[in-house]
């Protein structure tokens, strides 16, 4: 069984747990929170799912309203690719071309169903590498300004 971790904040926490039902028999889930619909913080969360990743091979899933916030934090972790999908397509290209590591969705901005498939999508698809691992290579690569 595959596990993946997987974390929200509030507005996403309803997807969440109607993608772990879903998905239960498939896929071994660590959830890293949140566990109500409470109003948090969503940078917490994604930092906890972000820091497992950046330090381990495991797949993760983050969901906030819109997604943007999750993957900006997320995307600030060496070794995190994180690709906040919004259809199949995006899914399977995030991790063809891109190796993503990390599925981000936004639960204001898909429904369940999308949501769904680009969860089966994401996990189905496998990393092409050749060219494409020439431009990951290039990801952490940062210049100074002097």
């Amino acid at each position: 069984m595959i596990k993946i971790l997987i974390a929200s904040d509030h507005a996403g926490f309803v997807l969440k747990n109607k993608l772990m039902n879903y998905f239960k028999k498939k896929f071994e889930f660590t959830d890293f929170g949140t566990n109500t619909e409470e109003s948090v913080d969503y940078p917490d969360y994604a930092h906890k799912l972000s820091k497992r990743v950046s330090n381990s091979e495991d797949f993760g899933v983050l969901i906030c309203g819109s997604g943007i916030g999750m993957s900006m934090v997320a995307n600030r972790y060496k070794k995190v690719r994180a690709a906040l999908c919004l259809n199949e397509r995006m899914a399977e290209l995030s991790r063809e071309h891109n190796n993503a590591n990390v599925l981000v969705l936004g639960s204001r901005l898909i429904s369940y169903e999308e949501a769904i498939k680009c969860f089966i999508m994401f996990f189905n698809t496998e990393f092409e590498g050749g060219r494409h691992q020439a431009r990951l290579e290039k990801f952490n690569h940062i210049e100074s300004n002097k």
